[in-house]
């Protein structure tokens, strides 16, 4: 398990469930935040680097998708694979107030809620991913099925 001075509720729940994982920082001052900048950040290839996206529901709910940097969510995917008519991204505003994390920061593990979550099929033959670590600078890198595992989520064909 990492050893760091930072721990985020991610790391935290990680450590809890004896989820092996590796925290990996980098820098934020330059602004570049976006997934494919934090992948040069980090020297990850980008197909191992996912986003957290948060939409909600037709039905009011919310739901979490993991999906690689360089790809797009597909809404109509998305909805079909919870069972939903339809889903929106949320607001920017909303991220926080939703998963107790900050645009750029939002890691699939460790929200304010347990939401029902969803990682694309992109990762089932990686032999690791790299998400959020619930903090801006801050990744993690860990298996596919302990991700899978630790934020309970189901995957599926979501992208574009």
């Amino acid at each position: 398990m990492a050893k760091s001075k930072i721990k985020t509720n991610a790391m935290r729940i990680l450590d809890t469930e004896k989820v092996q994982y590796k925290m990996q920082t980098y820098e934020i001052s330059d602004g570049l935040i976006d997934g494919i900048s934090v992948a040069k950040k980090v020297g990850e290839d980008p197909q191992y680097v996912y986003k957290t996206l948060v939409t909600q529901g037709h039905s009011g709910e919310f739901y979490v998708y993991v999906v690689p940097v360089a790809e797009e969510l597909d809404l109509k995917k998305a909805a079909a694979s919870v069972g939903e008519k339809k889903v929106e991204m949320i607001h920017v505003k909303d991220i926080q107030k939703h998963t107790g994390y900050v645009r750029g920061g939002c890691s699939p593990v460790g929200m304010k809620k347990a939401y029902p979550t969803v990682i694309d099929t992109s990762a089932e033959n990686l032999d690791h991913i790299v998400v959020s670590g619930g903090k801006k600078g801050v990744q993690i890198i860990l298996s596919v099925i302990d991700l899978a595992k630790a934020a309970h989520a189901e995957l599926h064909d979501i992208i574009k």
